[in-house]
Protein backbone atom coordinates (compact mmCIF):
# COMPACT_ATOMS: atom_id res chain seq x y z
CA UNK A 1 0.00 0.00 0.00
CA UNK A 2 1.37 3.41 -0.98
CA UNK A 3 1.97 5.50 2.13
CA UNK A 4 3.15 9.10 2.33
CA UNK A 5 6.60 7.87 3.34
CA UNK A 6 6.75 5.45 0.40
CA UNK A 7 5.60 8.18 -1.98
CA UNK A 8 8.40 10.41 -0.68
CA UNK A 9 10.87 7.58 -1.31
CA UNK A 10 9.64 7.21 -4.89
CA UNK A 11 10.26 10.92 -5.51
CA UNK A 12 13.79 10.53 -4.15
CA UNK A 13 14.41 7.45 -6.29
CA UNK A 14 13.51 9.42 -9.41
CA UNK A 15 15.85 12.24 -8.39
CA UNK A 16 18.69 9.80 -7.68
CA UNK A 17 18.27 7.74 -10.85
CA UNK A 18 17.46 10.40 -13.43
CA UNK A 19 20.77 12.24 -13.51
CA UNK A 20 22.83 13.52 -16.46
CA UNK A 21 25.78 11.65 -17.93
CA UNK A 22 28.08 12.52 -20.82
CA UNK A 23 28.81 9.42 -22.88
CA UNK A 24 28.49 5.71 -22.12
CA UNK A 25 28.59 5.36 -18.35
CA UNK A 26 31.21 2.57 -18.03
CA UNK A 27 34.03 4.35 -19.91
CA UNK A 28 32.93 7.59 -18.25
CA UNK A 29 33.36 5.87 -14.88
CA UNK A 30 36.92 4.96 -15.93
CA UNK A 31 37.53 8.60 -16.85
CA UNK A 32 36.11 9.66 -13.48
CA UNK A 33 38.43 7.28 -11.61
CA UNK A 34 41.43 8.51 -13.63
CA UNK A 35 40.57 12.16 -12.97
CA UNK A 36 40.10 11.49 -9.26
CA UNK A 37 43.41 9.61 -9.08
CA UNK A 38 45.29 12.44 -10.78
CA UNK A 39 43.66 14.95 -8.43
CA UNK A 40 44.83 12.79 -5.52
CA UNK A 41 48.36 12.41 -6.90
CA UNK A 42 48.67 16.16 -7.33
CA UNK A 43 50.91 15.96 -10.40
CA UNK A 44 51.08 14.26 -13.77
CA UNK A 45 52.07 10.59 -13.48
CA UNK A 46 54.78 8.70 -15.33
CA UNK A 47 52.87 5.41 -15.55
CA UNK A 48 49.66 3.75 -14.44
CA UNK A 49 47.88 0.49 -13.76
CA UNK A 50 44.21 0.04 -14.58
CA UNK A 51 42.40 -2.93 -13.04
CA UNK A 52 38.86 -3.50 -14.35
CA UNK A 53 36.28 -6.25 -14.15
CA UNK A 54 35.29 -8.21 -17.22
CA UNK A 55 31.98 -6.35 -17.42
CA UNK A 56 33.72 -2.98 -17.44
CA UNK A 57 36.03 -4.28 -20.16
CA UNK A 58 33.01 -5.47 -22.12
CA UNK A 59 31.14 -2.17 -21.90
CA UNK A 60 34.12 0.10 -22.57
CA UNK A 61 35.83 -1.88 -25.32
CA UNK A 62 34.04 -0.61 -28.42
CA UNK A 63 32.19 2.57 -27.55
CA UNK A 64 33.25 6.08 -28.62
CA UNK A 65 34.33 8.35 -25.77
CA UNK A 66 32.89 11.88 -26.06
CA UNK A 67 35.17 14.90 -26.46
CA UNK A 68 38.04 12.76 -27.77
CA UNK A 69 37.63 13.34 -31.50
CA UNK A 70 36.16 9.87 -32.06
CA UNK A 71 38.55 7.74 -29.97
CA UNK A 72 37.20 4.45 -28.65
CA UNK A 73 37.83 2.08 -25.81
CA UNK A 74 39.32 1.82 -22.35
CA UNK A 75 42.63 3.57 -23.00
CA UNK A 76 40.80 6.50 -24.60
CA UNK A 77 38.52 6.87 -21.58
CA UNK A 78 41.49 6.66 -19.22
CA UNK A 79 43.48 9.17 -21.29
CA UNK A 80 40.61 11.66 -21.44
CA UNK A 81 40.02 11.49 -17.70
CA UNK A 82 43.72 11.79 -16.93
CA UNK A 83 44.37 14.67 -19.31
CA UNK A 84 41.23 16.75 -19.00
CA UNK A 85 38.68 15.23 -16.64
CA UNK A 86 36.92 17.22 -13.90
CA UNK A 87 36.55 14.76 -11.04
CA UNK A 88 34.01 16.95 -9.24
CA UNK A 89 31.62 16.56 -12.18
CA UNK A 90 31.38 12.76 -11.70
CA UNK A 91 29.46 11.31 -14.70
CA UNK A 92 29.89 14.60 -16.55
CA UNK A 93 33.64 14.37 -16.00
CA UNK A 94 34.30 14.95 -19.73
CA UNK A 95 31.57 17.52 -20.32
CA UNK A 96 33.91 20.49 -20.64
CA UNK A 97 36.96 19.12 -22.45
CA UNK A 98 38.39 21.82 -24.71
CA UNK A 99 39.37 20.96 -28.27
CA UNK A 100 42.90 22.10 -27.50
CA UNK A 101 43.27 19.07 -25.19
CA UNK A 102 42.60 16.48 -27.90
CA UNK A 103 46.25 16.18 -28.93
CA UNK A 104 47.24 15.53 -25.31
CA UNK A 105 44.51 12.90 -24.94
CA UNK A 106 45.69 11.15 -28.10
CA UNK A 107 49.30 11.29 -26.97
CA UNK A 108 48.43 9.66 -23.66
CA UNK A 109 46.30 7.02 -25.38
CA UNK A 110 49.06 6.13 -27.85
CA UNK A 111 52.22 6.45 -25.77
CA UNK A 112 51.49 6.54 -22.04
CA UNK A 113 52.64 3.50 -20.05
CA UNK A 114 49.42 2.03 -18.68
CA UNK A 115 49.07 -1.62 -17.71
CA UNK A 116 45.53 -2.99 -18.02
CA UNK A 117 44.51 -6.10 -16.14
CA UNK A 118 41.32 -7.97 -15.31
CA UNK A 119 41.65 -9.46 -11.81
CA UNK A 120 39.90 -12.77 -11.14
CA UNK A 121 38.76 -11.38 -7.78
CA UNK A 122 37.10 -8.28 -9.25
CA UNK A 123 33.47 -7.54 -8.48
CA UNK A 124 30.99 -7.34 -11.37
CA UNK A 125 31.45 -3.55 -11.45
CA UNK A 126 35.02 -2.77 -10.45
CA UNK A 127 37.53 -0.11 -11.53
CA UNK A 128 40.89 0.49 -9.88
CA UNK A 129 43.30 3.18 -11.08
CA UNK A 130 46.85 3.40 -9.72
CA UNK A 131 49.07 6.29 -10.81
CA UNK A 132 52.83 6.46 -10.35
CA UNK A 133 55.03 9.57 -10.46
CA UNK A 134 58.71 9.82 -9.52
CA UNK A 135 58.02 10.32 -5.83
CA UNK A 136 54.36 9.51 -5.24
CA UNK A 137 51.55 7.05 -5.93
CA UNK A 138 47.77 7.44 -5.91
CA UNK A 139 45.02 4.83 -6.00
CA UNK A 140 41.26 5.16 -6.55
CA UNK A 141 38.74 2.34 -6.65
CA UNK A 142 35.12 2.50 -7.79
CA UNK A 143 32.90 -0.51 -7.13
CA UNK A 144 29.31 -1.68 -7.66
CA UNK A 145 27.93 1.58 -9.09
CA UNK A 146 29.35 4.18 -11.44
CA UNK A 147 30.35 6.86 -8.93
CA UNK A 148 30.72 4.75 -5.79
CA UNK A 149 34.31 5.46 -4.73
CA UNK A 150 35.23 2.95 -2.04
CA UNK A 151 38.93 3.71 -1.60
CA UNK A 152 41.32 6.64 -2.13
CA UNK A 153 45.01 6.32 -1.22
CA UNK A 154 48.13 8.48 -1.61
CA UNK A 155 51.58 7.02 -1.02
CA UNK A 156 49.95 4.03 0.66
CA UNK A 157 48.04 6.16 3.15
CA UNK A 158 44.29 5.68 3.07
CA UNK A 159 42.54 9.03 2.68
CA UNK A 160 39.05 7.58 2.26
CA UNK A 161 37.60 4.10 2.54
CA UNK A 162 34.27 2.43 3.05
CA UNK A 163 33.23 -1.25 3.05
CA UNK A 164 32.61 -2.81 -0.33
CA UNK A 165 29.20 -3.89 0.87
CA UNK A 166 28.29 -0.24 1.49
CA UNK A 167 26.73 0.98 -1.71
CA UNK A 168 26.60 4.66 -2.49
CA UNK A 169 24.02 6.33 -0.28
CA UNK A 170 20.66 6.01 -1.93
CA UNK A 171 17.02 5.54 -1.14
CA UNK A 172 15.85 1.98 -0.48
CA UNK A 173 14.42 0.34 -3.62
CA UNK A 174 12.94 -2.70 -1.89
CA UNK A 175 9.57 -0.98 -1.51
CA UNK A 176 9.00 -0.75 -5.26
CA UNK A 177 6.01 -2.71 -6.56
CA UNK A 178 4.02 -2.32 -9.76
CA UNK A 179 0.83 -1.68 -7.77
CA UNK A 180 2.41 1.11 -5.74
CA UNK A 181 4.19 2.58 -8.76
CA UNK A 182 0.81 2.98 -10.44
CA UNK A 183 -0.69 4.49 -7.27
CA UNK A 184 2.25 6.90 -7.02
CA UNK A 185 1.88 7.98 -10.66
CA UNK A 186 -1.81 8.68 -10.05
CA UNK A 187 -1.36 10.72 -6.89
CA UNK A 188 2.07 12.38 -6.86
CA UNK A 189 2.15 16.16 -6.72
CA UNK A 190 3.61 16.98 -10.14
CA UNK A 191 5.58 19.86 -8.67
CA UNK A 192 7.72 17.29 -6.82
CA UNK A 193 8.88 15.55 -10.01
CA UNK A 194 8.47 18.20 -12.72
CA UNK A 195 12.03 19.52 -12.70
CA UNK A 196 13.51 16.03 -12.81
CA UNK A 197 11.23 14.90 -15.65
CA UNK A 198 11.50 18.15 -17.63
CA UNK A 199 15.25 17.63 -17.75
CA UNK A 200 14.80 14.05 -18.94
CA UNK A 201 12.41 15.18 -21.68
CA UNK A 202 14.71 18.00 -22.80
CA UNK A 203 18.01 16.09 -22.80
CA UNK A 204 16.84 12.78 -24.21
CA UNK A 205 14.72 14.23 -26.99
CA UNK A 206 17.57 16.56 -27.96
CA UNK A 207 19.95 13.65 -28.49
CA UNK A 208 17.23 11.73 -30.35
CA UNK A 209 16.82 14.65 -32.77
CA UNK A 210 20.61 14.81 -33.15
CA UNK A 211 20.71 11.11 -33.99
CA UNK A 212 18.15 11.60 -36.76
CA UNK A 213 19.74 14.75 -38.16
CA UNK A 214 23.28 13.40 -38.53
CA UNK A 215 25.04 10.13 -39.29
CA UNK A 216 25.97 8.09 -36.23
CA UNK A 217 26.92 4.42 -36.09
CA UNK A 218 24.57 2.15 -38.02
CA UNK A 219 21.84 4.85 -38.20
CA UNK A 220 19.17 2.49 -36.85
CA UNK A 221 16.75 5.35 -36.22
CA UNK A 222 17.00 6.57 -39.80
CA UNK A 223 16.70 3.02 -41.15
CA UNK A 224 13.42 2.58 -39.29
CA UNK A 225 11.92 5.80 -40.63
CA UNK A 226 13.08 5.11 -44.19
CA UNK A 227 12.06 1.45 -44.29
CA UNK A 228 8.59 1.50 -42.75
CA UNK A 229 5.49 3.64 -42.89
CA UNK A 230 6.28 6.02 -40.00
CA UNK A 231 3.26 5.59 -37.73
CA UNK A 232 3.49 6.43 -34.04
CA UNK A 233 4.97 3.04 -33.11
CA UNK A 234 7.74 3.25 -35.73
CA UNK A 235 8.43 6.86 -34.76
CA UNK A 236 8.75 5.94 -31.09
CA UNK A 237 11.20 3.14 -31.90
CA UNK A 238 13.14 5.32 -34.33
CA UNK A 239 13.60 8.23 -31.95
CA UNK A 240 14.77 5.96 -29.15
CA UNK A 241 17.16 4.12 -31.45
CA UNK A 242 18.48 7.38 -32.91
CA UNK A 243 19.32 8.70 -29.46
CA UNK A 244 21.42 5.59 -28.89
CA UNK A 245 22.95 5.87 -32.38
CA UNK A 246 24.26 9.27 -31.36
CA UNK A 247 25.24 8.38 -27.80
CA UNK A 248 27.18 5.22 -28.68
CA UNK A 249 29.07 6.90 -31.48
CA UNK A 250 30.59 10.04 -30.04
CA UNK A 251 27.78 12.59 -29.73
CA UNK A 252 28.71 15.13 -27.09
CA UNK A 253 25.21 15.80 -25.82
CA UNK A 254 24.40 14.53 -22.32
CA UNK A 255 21.56 12.14 -21.58
CA UNK A 256 19.48 11.50 -18.47
CA UNK A 257 20.23 7.99 -17.31
CA UNK A 258 18.14 5.38 -15.54
CA UNK A 259 19.65 2.59 -13.41
CA UNK A 260 23.13 3.88 -14.24
CA UNK A 261 22.62 3.56 -18.00
CA UNK A 262 22.06 6.18 -20.66
CA UNK A 263 20.55 3.66 -23.06
CA UNK A 264 18.07 2.62 -20.38
CA UNK A 265 17.29 6.25 -19.63
CA UNK A 266 16.64 6.85 -23.32
CA UNK A 267 14.51 3.72 -23.73
CA UNK A 268 12.40 4.38 -20.65
CA UNK A 269 11.57 7.92 -21.72
CA UNK A 270 11.76 8.68 -25.44
CA UNK A 271 9.00 6.29 -26.66
CA UNK A 272 6.67 7.60 -23.96
CA UNK A 273 7.37 11.20 -24.95
CA UNK A 274 6.81 10.44 -28.65
CA UNK A 275 3.49 8.75 -27.87
CA UNK A 276 2.40 11.61 -25.61
CA UNK A 277 3.06 14.14 -28.35
CA UNK A 278 1.39 11.98 -30.98
CA UNK A 279 -1.68 11.54 -28.80
CA UNK A 280 -1.69 15.24 -27.80
CA UNK A 281 -2.09 14.43 -24.12
CA UNK A 282 -1.52 16.99 -21.39
CA UNK A 283 1.87 17.65 -19.86
CA UNK A 284 0.55 16.31 -16.58
CA UNK A 285 -0.42 13.01 -18.21
CA UNK A 286 3.07 12.72 -19.69
CA UNK A 287 4.73 13.36 -16.33
CA UNK A 288 2.62 10.67 -14.69
CA UNK A 289 3.35 8.22 -17.52
CA UNK A 290 7.09 8.89 -17.15
CA UNK A 291 6.79 8.12 -13.45
CA UNK A 292 5.38 4.73 -14.44
CA UNK A 293 8.01 3.95 -17.08
CA UNK A 294 11.02 5.13 -15.09
CA UNK A 295 10.07 3.48 -11.80
CA UNK A 296 9.16 0.16 -13.42
CA UNK A 297 12.53 0.21 -15.17
CA UNK A 298 14.27 0.83 -11.82
CA UNK A 299 12.19 -1.92 -10.19
CA UNK A 300 13.19 -4.45 -12.85
CA UNK A 301 16.86 -3.50 -12.82
CA UNK A 302 17.16 -3.50 -9.03
CA UNK A 303 16.95 -7.30 -8.90
CA UNK A 304 19.14 -7.82 -11.96
CA UNK A 305 22.08 -5.69 -10.84
CA UNK A 306 24.07 -2.89 -12.43
CA UNK A 307 25.79 -5.05 -15.08
CA UNK A 308 25.05 -8.54 -16.35
CA UNK A 309 24.72 -10.59 -19.52
CA UNK A 310 21.06 -9.54 -19.65
CA UNK A 311 20.56 -6.50 -21.88
CA UNK A 312 19.26 -3.68 -19.71
CA UNK A 313 17.13 -2.07 -22.40
CA UNK A 314 14.77 -5.06 -22.19
CA UNK A 315 13.71 -3.76 -18.78
CA UNK A 316 13.50 -0.20 -20.05
CA UNK A 317 11.50 -1.23 -23.13
CA UNK A 318 9.00 -2.99 -20.89
CA UNK A 319 8.89 0.07 -18.65
CA UNK A 320 8.26 2.33 -21.64
CA UNK A 321 5.37 0.15 -22.81
CA UNK A 322 3.83 0.45 -19.35
CA UNK A 323 4.17 4.23 -19.65
CA UNK A 324 2.39 4.11 -23.01
CA UNK A 325 -0.34 1.96 -21.48
CA UNK A 326 -0.86 4.70 -18.90
CA UNK A 327 -1.07 7.34 -21.65
CA UNK A 328 -3.79 5.28 -23.33
CA UNK A 329 -5.86 5.33 -20.16
CA UNK A 330 -4.68 2.02 -18.78
CA UNK A 331 -4.80 1.35 -15.08
CA UNK A 332 -3.03 -1.12 -12.81
CA UNK A 333 -4.41 -4.16 -14.66
CA UNK A 334 -3.39 -2.95 -18.11
CA UNK A 335 0.08 -1.97 -16.90
CA UNK A 336 0.58 -5.27 -15.09
CA UNK A 337 -0.36 -7.40 -18.08
CA UNK A 338 1.65 -5.26 -20.49
CA UNK A 339 4.71 -5.78 -18.30
CA UNK A 340 4.31 -9.55 -17.97
CA UNK A 341 3.71 -9.95 -21.70
CA UNK A 342 6.74 -7.83 -22.57
CA UNK A 343 9.04 -9.75 -20.22
CA UNK A 344 7.83 -13.05 -21.62
CA UNK A 345 8.66 -11.95 -25.17
CA UNK A 346 12.28 -10.79 -25.08
CA UNK A 347 13.91 -11.57 -21.73
CA UNK A 348 17.30 -13.04 -22.55
CA UNK A 349 18.64 -10.60 -25.14
CA UNK A 350 22.34 -10.59 -24.32
CA UNK A 351 24.52 -7.64 -23.42
CA UNK A 352 27.73 -7.83 -25.42
CA UNK A 353 28.97 -4.39 -24.52
CA UNK A 354 28.24 -0.81 -25.47
CA UNK A 355 28.46 -0.14 -29.20
CA UNK A 356 26.43 0.76 -32.29
CA UNK A 357 24.18 -2.31 -32.15
CA UNK A 358 22.69 -1.15 -28.83
CA UNK A 359 20.40 1.09 -30.89
CA UNK A 360 18.96 -1.95 -32.67
CA UNK A 361 18.41 -3.71 -29.36
CA UNK A 362 16.54 -0.65 -28.11
CA UNK A 363 14.27 -0.79 -31.16
CA UNK A 364 13.65 -4.48 -30.48
CA UNK A 365 12.93 -3.89 -26.78
CA UNK A 366 10.47 -1.09 -27.55
CA UNK A 367 8.80 -3.28 -30.19
CA UNK A 368 8.42 -6.15 -27.70
CA UNK A 369 7.03 -3.84 -25.06
CA UNK A 370 4.45 -2.41 -27.43
CA UNK A 371 3.55 -5.90 -28.65
CA UNK A 372 2.93 -6.89 -25.04
CA UNK A 373 0.67 -3.85 -24.70
CA UNK A 374 -1.26 -4.58 -27.89
CA UNK A 375 -1.66 -8.24 -26.94
CA UNK A 376 -3.55 -7.29 -23.81
CA UNK A 377 -5.69 -4.68 -25.54
CA UNK A 378 -6.68 -7.38 -28.02
CA UNK A 379 -7.65 -9.83 -25.31
CA UNK A 380 -4.49 -11.93 -25.27
CA UNK A 381 -1.88 -12.55 -22.61
CA UNK A 382 0.72 -15.00 -21.36
CA UNK A 383 -0.15 -17.02 -18.28
CA UNK A 384 1.67 -18.51 -15.31
CA UNK A 385 3.56 -21.57 -16.48
CA UNK A 386 4.34 -20.11 -19.89
CA UNK A 387 8.10 -20.40 -19.60
CA UNK A 388 9.42 -18.13 -16.85
CA UNK A 389 6.08 -16.39 -16.35
CA UNK A 390 4.74 -16.87 -12.82
CA UNK A 391 1.45 -16.12 -11.12
CA UNK A 392 1.51 -12.44 -10.22
CA UNK A 393 3.61 -9.71 -11.77
CA UNK A 394 6.02 -9.46 -8.82
CA UNK A 395 6.78 -13.17 -9.05
CA UNK A 396 7.45 -12.83 -12.78
CA UNK A 397 9.82 -9.96 -12.03
CA UNK A 398 11.62 -12.21 -9.53
CA UNK A 399 11.94 -14.88 -12.25
CA UNK A 400 13.59 -12.40 -14.58
CA UNK A 401 15.91 -11.20 -11.83
CA UNK A 402 16.93 -14.79 -11.12
CA UNK A 403 17.51 -15.49 -14.81
CA UNK A 404 19.65 -12.39 -15.28
CA UNK A 405 21.53 -12.30 -11.98
CA UNK A 406 22.11 -15.99 -11.36
CA UNK A 407 21.37 -17.94 -14.52
CA UNK A 408 23.38 -15.82 -16.94
CA UNK A 409 26.64 -15.63 -14.96
CA UNK A 410 28.38 -18.22 -17.14
CA UNK A 411 26.87 -16.63 -20.24
CA UNK A 412 28.42 -13.34 -19.18
CA UNK A 413 31.86 -14.94 -18.84
CA UNK A 414 31.58 -16.59 -22.25
CA UNK A 415 30.50 -13.32 -23.87
CA UNK A 416 33.60 -11.62 -22.48
CA UNK A 417 35.84 -14.47 -23.68
CA UNK A 418 34.33 -14.24 -27.16
CA UNK A 419 34.80 -10.46 -27.25
CA UNK A 420 38.46 -10.77 -26.25
CA UNK A 421 39.13 -13.56 -28.75
CA UNK A 422 40.91 -12.04 -31.74
CA UNK A 423 40.24 -15.07 -33.89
Amino acid sequence: MLTKELSRQYVEILKEELIPAMGCTEPISIAYAAAKARETLGEFPASAKLAVSGNILKNAKSVTVPHTGGMRGIKSAFAAGLAAGEASAELEVLAHVEESRLAEIKRIKDTFNVEIETPETARVFDIGVTLYSKNHTAFVRIADTHTNIVCVQRDGETLFEKPLEAAAQRTDRSGLTVEDIYAFAETVDIAEVKETLDRQISYNMAIAEEGLNRNYGANIGKVLLRSYQPDIKITAKAYAAAASDARMNGCELPVIINSGSGNQGITASVPVIVYARGLSVSDEKLYRALCVSNLITVHLKDGIGTLSAYCGVVSAGAGAACGVAYLLGGGKEEITHTLVNALAIDSGIICDGAKASCAAKIATAVESGLLGLNMYYNGNEFFAGDGIVKKGVENTIKSVSRLAHEGMRETDKEIIRIMLDNG
